[in-house]
């Protein structure tokens, strides 16, 4: 209960830090989920990706809060690790410490691999200069890790000089595609039913910032005010981005080449073809490195956090021993599987449900019997609405279950 005075006491950290602990949450989510919606939701059409991805953001802003409701019971530097023993026991624990494991190092990976293969690409675009794989992940990998171990506050800085650059990056493509985007496009229906199958996990994973929360917790002071602010801001300008995203690469391509083209590169390669120029091929790689870059902070700092608090009693605060096991295992990954992107972020989602759903659901659950008192802050909607979120995200797993065994 140490957190409790804190709450309701301390000081609050301050606008500026509550916009960039939200900042933090929206670069953690904007990644390599983003970069592969108009391919997922190319067979759907705007309109069921539009339900779909508002479905899916509400679910995925509950759950936060149902992360911040079990943060008032323990102290602020308390990590998913230590909530989930608090809270589940050893059981839950091991769950908490496995499911963690298991997602940030798949997303690690996948950004590692995803990025130092832009970097080589953009170093040849840019400078002529041939650069391998390797060399591109490890140079990748380092610039981001020197930036976690220095600390969240560095973290914020230079996350909220990346989020700038790539939301101009966005814009400068969102204003050059607008004038071309065709109401026919967007009025495309679904090609087949399963299709939706296919896309709710890769947009689900789209809103996958919760590996972060408890780092957010600690920067922000444990201030529950400035948590929830952090976490509206944190998840509402990706849905934003998201919803003009999808407005201007399904209205400007029709839906028969999306489908063919299912990769990044054919996707930069067909909104480039719009305007016929070379120009917005650049800019959209832009982004795309500016979108790698600011989500692999944001799920490593979460890792890194997690690893401090696993480790602390054996390294005792060592940040560099914290960081080589932060970063080695996903470094290994992208030197052996350069082209392993989308192999890393293949069963992230099944991870990012029990880390996201089930487990805050199972805490909240454990915490309001535990603490009755109304003085504490909950989430609206009672034990039912958590034990509905809990049902849809057991469907969620089912979906990916069914494409990664090939039953869709």
């Amino acid at each position: 209960m140490n957190k409790t005075t804190t709450i309701y006491a301390g000081d609050s950290p301050g606008r500026s830090r509550v916009i960039g602990g939200g900042l933090i949450i929206a670069g953690t989510s904007i990644g390599a989920g983003m970069l592969s919606l108009p391919l997922v939701s190319s067979g759907l059409g705007f309109t069921t990706s539009l339900v779909i991805l508002f479905g899916l953001w509400a679910l995925m802003t509950y759950t936060a809060l149902l992360m911040l409701e079990v943060h008032q019971f323990s102290d602020k530097t308390a990590t998913l690790h230590t909530l989930a023993k608090q809270f589940l026991g050893d059981k839950g624990k091991l769950i908490a410490g496995f499911s963690m494991l298991f997602l940030f190092y798949s997303l690690s990976a996948a950004y590692m691999a995803g990025g130092g293969s832009q970097l080589t690409d953009r170093v040849h675009q840019i400078a002529g200069i041939e650069m391998s794989p390797a060399l591109g992940a490890i140079v990748f990998g380092v610039f981001v890790a020197l930036v976690v171990v220095v600390g969240t506050h560095l973290v914020d800085k230079v996350n909220r000089v990346l989020f700038g650059l790539m939301l101009l990056a966005m814009a400068f493509v969102i204003v050059s595609l607008a004038p071309n985007i065709h109401g026919a496009f967007l009025l495309s229906t679904p090609m087949q039913a399963g299709l939706i199958v296919v896309a709710l996990p890769v947009i689900f994973t789209s809103f996958g910032f919760h590996g972060s929360i408890p780092a957010i917790v600690n920067y922000l002071d444990g201030d529950t005010n400035d948590l929830r602010k952090a976490m509206w801001i944190g998840s509402c300008i990706p849905l934003v981005i998201y919803i003009f995203w999808l407005l201007c690469s399904l209205g400007v391509v029709p839906q028969v080449e999306l489908v063919e083209n299912n990769s990044l590169n054919s996707l930069i390669h067909s909104l480039s073809a719009v305007l016929g120029g070379s120009n917005l091929s650049v800019i959209v790689g832009f982004f795309a490195d500016l979108a790698l870059v600011t989500s692999f902070l944001g799920v490593s700092l979460g890792l890194f956090e997690f690893i401090q608090d696993s480790t602390k009693k054996k390294f005792k605060g060592n940040r560099l021993h914290v960081a080589l096991l932060t970063y080695l295992p996903p470094l290994a990954f992208a030197l052996f599987y350069p082209e392993g992107f989308i192999m890393a972020l293949g069963y992230a989602a099944i991870a990012l449900v029990v880390l996201a759903i089930f487990l805050p659901a199972a805490m909240v659950l454990k915490s309001r019997r535990d603490f009755p008192n109304k003085k504490y802050y909950r989430v609206k909607g009672g034990d039912e609405s958590v034990i509905a979120v809990s049902v849809i995200g057991a469907l969620i797993i089912i979906a990916q279950l069914c494409v990664s065994f090939g039953f869709i």
